[in-house]
């Protein structure tokens, strides 16, 4: 097999696997809604009520497709695919797990193996809000483009306490290549003083406020609750996507779950050691790069789904933030944190090395 056959199939691999389990976190989300509210849940549509986001799939293609008279019709449409787009091709540069070795040849479990991944996706997070933008102010409605200010607004803020949060990992790690990041992560010792089993030296454990700053922003950037202010029904009916319907409205909220996979995705490449696991290398020596590969792949998709699970219960769990509350929290709060922590890892960087 070539190189580009594989990315190929990795490629589409890849593409599935962002839809199957965005799809299937709007079944999770409703499940742990229902656990946590004493109540049932989907339980009609297939065992267990797994066949209900296939069913709310036709249900969205089978809606009626409204246009708002005043629309910029081609605008209109472009919001929605470009948040979804965006969504979908910042997975390219995440490494999903460690090499495999085919025919003889070792190949990267990483479609994209930029040196700048980690500006990739912060540049293409960045665009994604455009895609909200344009939707509010195409639709001609005065509520979805007060929405689509407030969902800008708050997207653009988070972005900047995010950007400091990651400034610390990449002091640490001395790279912006999301490889070399994960690779960092798989032996050392705790503070240069405790050793640590091979595959468990996270960045975690070296910057916990750094990730407490970027996992409370990436739960603003996704407009999750409780910084779901940009479509909270009780104030903007749903925010910029209001006069939106069938599958134009399916894609910005897919688009939502796809952007909670692939944050959570990131997270665990940044703090918690991507596709590694305890004894990795060891593994890898007794048993073989293959094995070692694909147990790699089934601990990261495990630690994303951890961090899905925990963005959930967070939803049924806290209040909604009022809009000067999210404002503060973000250039208040989390910007002087994650300036605090930057100079603190400057100094100690600087005293002791990395």
């Amino acid at each position: 097999m070539d190189l580009l056959t594989f990315k190929l199939i990795l490629v589409l691999a890849l593409f599935l696997l962002s839809l199957t389990i965005a799809a299937y976190s709007t079944w999770a989300e409703r499940k742990v809604a229902s656990i946590m509210q004493d109540r049932i849940g989907p339980n009609r549509a297939g065992p267990f009520g797994l066949l209900q986001p296939l069913a709310d799939g036709g249900k969205f293609f089978f809606k009626e497709d409204f246009t708002p008279a005043n629309a910029e019709k081609f605008l209109f449409v472009l919001g929605p695919a470009l948040v979804m787009f965006i969504s979908l091709i910042t997975g390219a540069v995440i490494p999903w797990g460690k090499s495999l070795n085919i025919a003889g040849t070792s190949f990267d479990l990483q479609v994209a193996n930029i040196d700048v991944g980690v500006l990739f996706i912060i540049g293409m997070a960045s665009i994604g809000v455009y895609g909200i933008m344009i939707g509010g102010w195409a639709s001609n409605n005065k509520y979805s483009l007060l929405g689509a200010i407030r969902a800008s607004s708050q997207m653009i803020s988070y972005e900047l306490a995010m950007g400091l949060a990651l400034l610390s990992i990449i002091m640490m790690s001395g790279s912006l290549d999301l490889k070399v990041i994960t690779e960092n992560q798989t032996h050392g010792k705790l503070w240069g003083i405790i050793p640590w089993v091979s595959g468990m030296n996270w960045n975690i454990f070296y910057q916990p406020i750094a990730f407490l700053v970027f996992f409370v922003a990436a739960l603003a950037e996704t407009n999750r609750h409780p910084f779901d202010l940009p479509e909270c029904e009780s104030e903007l009916v749903t925010g910029y996507s209001t006069e939106y319907s069938s599958m134009k409205l399916g894609l910005y909220m897919f688009g939502e779950y796809v952007n909670m996979f692939i944050s959570n995705a990131f997270m665990v490449v940044l703090f918690f050691g991507g596709y590694n696991y305890p004894g990795i290398e060891w593994v890898t020596q007794n048993w073989g790069e293959n094995t070692a590969g694909i147990l790699s792949i089934v601990a990261f998709l495990a630690k994303t789904v951890i961090g899905i699970l925990i963005f959930m219960w967070i939803r049924w769990t806290l209040p909604r933030f009022r809009y000067d509350q999210l404002m503060h929290l973000g250039w208040k709060t989390l910007i002087p944190m994650a300036l605090v922590n930057l100079l603190i890892t400057g100094a100690v960087i600087l005293a002791f090395g990395n």
